[in-house]
């Protein structure tokens, strides 16, 4: 009997701080949420997106509050990836094929190698469709 295989998504910073801000598309991302907490689904976070949330929170609030965002993205019923060697290398080929940040070169390397749906608000990844399968919420 052949195993079903659970549907895979890619949460982008954007996607992220959507959630955590309650901003256009907070519902879909918290929908995306419940069904991994009810292993419905798998959910995966890239490692730069930590240091993303991190920055940006530092850079707009306080140490407590980027501290308490990080924390709680921790605290979700997903994955955080790593770097790692193949995904170094897929992020680079990313990189030097598209004009993206090396941040959102990472994001779609994950979502690449998962086979993953990319959940995000950032124009910059239109230009990866149709390559990597997208998600789009409504941009700012």
């Amino acid at each position: 009997m052949a195993e079903n295989k659970k549907e895979v998504f890619v949460l982008d910073t954007s996607a992220l701080l959507a959630y955590i801000e309650d901003e256009d598309g907070a519902e879909y991302a918290e929908a995306l949420l419940i069904r991994a907490e009810r292993d419905e689904i798998t959910i995966y976070i890239a490692f730069v997106s930590l240091t993303e949330v991190m920055y940006i929170t530092l850079q707009e609030r306080d140490e407590d509050t980027a501290q308490a965002r990080v924390d709680l993205i921790k605290s979700l019923a997903c994955v955080i990836e790593e770097s790692g060697e193949g995904l170094n290398i897929t992020a680079a080929r990313l990189k030097a094929k598209n004009r993206i940040s090396l941040a959102d070169a990472y994001i779609a390397a994950l979502c690449h190698e998962q086979s993953g749906i990319l959940v995000h608000k950032d124009p910059e990844f239109e230009r990866l469709s149709p390559a990597i399968n997208q998600h789009k919420l409504p941009y700012k």
